[in-house]
C-alpha cells in the first residue's frame, strides 16, 4: 500500500512499533543504515512482536542510496518539524513514501532544503518539539490509508 522509510533509526521500539504498523496495513518498510541498534535486539523483536519475519522489509546501505534508487515517478514525502504544509493537505496515492528521519535530528537538512516541496509536518503546539516516531508514522499512514479507502 505504502512505504514507510525510517532513514537512520535509532530507538529499536519505535522501529519494532513501526514493523507492526506497516505488517498491519500491508505497507513496506525501509530502513536506511546505518541503524543505532542490531535488528537481532530483544526490544525490537519485543515491540515487533513475532511478526518481525511477515513484515516486508528492505534495508538500504545508505541515504544516497535510497534515493537515488527512489527517484521519479515515485513520490516521497518527507516529514520533518521544519515545514508549514500540514500532512492532511496532501492527496496520498498507493505506492507512496513517507520519509521519516531519525529520531534525535530527522532528515538531513542538505536532503530537506533541495526538496522543500515535498516536505510535509504534523502541526503541533507551539514548545512541543516533536512527537514520538512511531506515532508521526501512525498518524500520516493512517491518513493516507483513510484517503484511499474514501476513495473506493
Amino acid at each position: 500500500m505504502f512505504n514507510v522509510v525510517l532513514v537512520e533509526p535509532e530507538i529499536p521500539p519505535n522501529t519494532g512499533n513501526i514493523a507492526r504498523l506497516c505488517l498491519a496495513t500491508r505497507s513496506r518498510l525501509h530502513l536506511v543504515k546505518p541503524l543505532g541498534f542490531s535488528t537481532d535486539d530483544q526490544q525490537l523483536r519485543r515491540a515487533g512482536m513475532d511478526y518481525w519475519r511477515q513484515v516486508d522489509l528492505k534495508y538500504w546501505e545508505s541515504f544516497v542510496e535510497f534515493e537515488q534508487a527512489t527517484r521519479t515517478p515515485t513520490c516521497r514525502f518527507l516529514l520533518t518539524t521544519k515545514s508549514n504544509k500540514p500532512y492532511w493537505n496532501t492527496r496520498f496515492q498507493p505506492g507512496d513514501y513517507l520519509v521519516f528521519g531519525r529520531e534525535s535530528k530527522g532528515l538531513p537538512e542538505s536532503f530537506l532544503e533541495t526538496h522543500t516541496n515535498s516536505c510535509l509536518t504534523i502541526p503541533i503546539e507551539p514548545g512541543v518539539r516533536s512527537l514520538n516516531l512511531a506515532t508521526a508514522v501512525a498518524v500520516v499512514l493512517f491518513e493516507g490509508i483513510r484517503q484511499l479507502r474514501q476513495n473506493t
